[in-house]
């Protein structure tokens, strides 16, 4: 007999639940690295940054596959309603995830040297040390998530990862301010400084920021700690809503060995494509600070003039040189990784509905799940990423002019400028591995990836090393590197599948209002900052933030109303939001859609 009570939900009501969640988290997460930032300057947030470089490929490769394999195995035997298999998947899944959480730990202790000595980063081992035990919390919290996913519960998951970020925020602020605090009481009593004896403020600074960025880490691993105490905790209250009745009545459970060996091999696929993506950007993040490091050494007078500006005004020291525009050039890609992990979980609901086509070889369903998937994508992505481009210098400003990273906003806003107007290529590129994957061509997104990662490699080698490109070469290796994998699963995509796309659909109207968005974002911007009022509060200026406010109003009205008059909105994407059918509704009675 089924248990009624046990909470279940749809595929579309559990990604809604995970995507809500992420854009929380990853809110939490720019509100946690803005005042880190503004604490601990651009080169306390280049060594935090750095050590986290080396943490997330680890961590991708501890977590990737297993709480994918769990899900799918637990979901599974319960629609088998093989429960006594449920209850071993769950105990075998935490012996596998205990051995890879110490492993991963391990890992990561090992490669920090080597690490931080290639990546000419030996300041950010500290951070590294901090960070380095939160893999094994992740991987005990992974269990139960996995776990719940599989029970199709993905309340539990969203509720720890906000959970998690909200520690990390707390803690981490507050283990940063104490050691700032800490290290500058050390200089005004002439004692030494972390160790160090040093001279002046700034020599001061350069003491205390390896260990304030390593104090914000100490909150990534105190976060992870709540997140995975909860989970334990609801795990013991709550249970799995699985009922004695239900488990003497199922049959007799497949040896743990059996489970083991076939979480393993559900999980190595996953691993594999993870591993391509995770070894990319470590190697990325070490070739760009030490192709940095390098062109400054030979050319250290040319950047002190380009920057001597902002360097004056930090009094950064020269060893710190590569780290300052190395932070700066991380304070861009806070807004840069919000939109992608938000189009990411847009496409989400379309996948089964993709799979399904295919399965039948149903070709109008393919067609429009592929549109669907691929012009959502484009509609948010273009102008958010636009508008984050003719705005960036505005923004920046709000959230970082009153710190000491204030100096390097003159820096970051180019770089996060045109990682806007090309935000469009990364947005694209998960959603189209999970259409691929989802149509049994896993391995073209690895091939695909493959192909860019070397391309990045090279291109930032060559581009960061130009004196006059510097840090700013970080893009052009990135936008090529996924410009690569759009076009290559792109191809592949409508080689596969067979279906003609519109492009005008998809790609030209949205451009084209998302164009119109840019423009009425930066124009009104440059009129309203330029009649109203200066107006200085806290170090802040209000009168940047309410143009800054009042461009994104008129950004999103004139993209709304082009992409009506355009006819750029389609009625099946109306519809899957939420109320969709009235908003349809209205939207055809007057005439904006069919």
């Amino acid at each position: 007999m089924a248990n009624s009570k046990r909470k279940s939900q749809s595929l579309l009501n559990g990604a809604m639940v995970l995507a809500a969640a992420t854009l929380i988290v990853k809110i939490i997460g720019i509100l946690y690295k803005i005042p880190l930032s503004n604490m601990v300057g651009a080169v306390g947030r280049g060594y935090f940054d750095s050590a986290y470089n080396l943490y997330i490929p680890i961590y991708t490769i501890s977590m990737a596959g297993l709480p994918v394999a769990v899900s799918k195995m637990v979901s599974q035997q319960m629609a088998l309603k093989h429960y006594r298999d449920v209850r071993m998947t769950f105990k075998v899944a935490a012996r596998l995830f205990l051995v890879t959480g110490t492993a991963g730990t391990l890992l990561l202790l090992i490669l920090a040297f080597p690490y931080a000595y290639l990546a000419k980063s030996m300041e950010a081992l500290p951070a590294i040390f901090a960070i380095t035990p939160s893999i094994f919390f992740c991987c005990i919290m992974s269990i139960y998530r996995g776990y719940y996913n599989g029970l199709r519960n993905m309340t539990p998951t969203a509720m720890s990862q906000v959970w998690e970020a909200a520690g990390k925020v707390v803690f981490g602020l507050l283990a940063a301010k104490l050691s700032i605090t800490y290290g500058y009481s050390r200089f005004e009593q002439g004692l030494t400084v972390y160790g160090k004896t040093v001279a002046n403020h700034a020599e001061a600074s350069s003491a205390i920021y390896p260990y304030a960025a390593a104090a914000a880490a100490i909150g990534v691993t105190v976060g992870t700690v709540i997140g995975m105490v909860y989970m334990m905790l609801l795990h013991k209250v709550k249970g799995d809503g699985i009922t004695r009745e239900e488990l003497v009545h199922s049959p007799r459970p497949v040896s743990s060995v059996n489970i083991a060996k076939a979480l393993i091999a559900l999980a190595i696929p996953v691993v594999a494509s993870s591993l391509v993506f995770s070894v990319t950007n470590l190697i990325d993040a070490m070739t760009i600070q030490n192709r940095l490091a390098t062109m400054i050494e030979n050319n250290l007078g040319f950047i002190r003039n380009l920057y001597n500006a902002q360097l004056s005004v930090s009094s950064i020291l020269d060893a710190d040189i590569p780290k300052y525009l190395y932070g700066a050039y991380t304070m861009s890609l806070d807004f840069k990784n919000l939109i992608p992990s938000i189009t990411m979980t847009l496409g989400v609901s379309a996948i089964p509905a993709l799979s399904e086509a295919w399965a039948l070889k149903n070709k109008l369903q393919l067609k429009n799940s592929v549109e669907s998937v691929l012009r959502v994508t484009m509609m948010f992505s273009l102008p958010a990423g636009i508008g984050m481009g003719a705005l960036a210098y505005p923004i920046l400003r709000m959230m970082y002019e009153t710190g000491k990273s204030a100096d390097a906003v003159s820096i970051a806003a180019p770089i996060m400028a045109a990682y806007g107007y090309t935000i469009f290529l990364i947005s694209l590129s998960q959603p189209m591995t999970n259409m691929l994957q989802a149509l049994g061509k896993a391995k073209i997104p690895v091939f695909s990836l493959s192909i860019g990662a070397v391309a990045k490699v090279i291109t930032n080698y060559i581009f960061i090393g130009i004196p006059s490109v510097n840090i700013n070469g970080a893009v052009v290796g990135t936008v090529v590197c996924y410009t690569i994998i759009v076009v290559i699963n792109l191809v592949s995509l409508v080689k596969v599948t067979g279906v003609k796309l519109d492009y005008m659909s998809i790609a030209v109207k949205p451009l084209v209002s998302s164009v119109l968005c840019g423009i009425a974002a930066f124009t009104s911007y440059g009129i309203f900052n330029a009649i109203l009022p200066e107006i200085q509060k806290g170090g802040h200026s209000i009168t940047n933030i309410i143009a800054t406010l009042i461009a994104v109003f008129f950004a999103v009205a004139v993209y709304a109303i082009s992409m009506l008059l355009l006819g750029g909105i389609v009625k099946s994407d109306i519809i899957t939001l939420p109320k969709g059918e009235k908003i349809a509704k209205i939207l055809a009675k007057y005439g904006f859609i069919e």
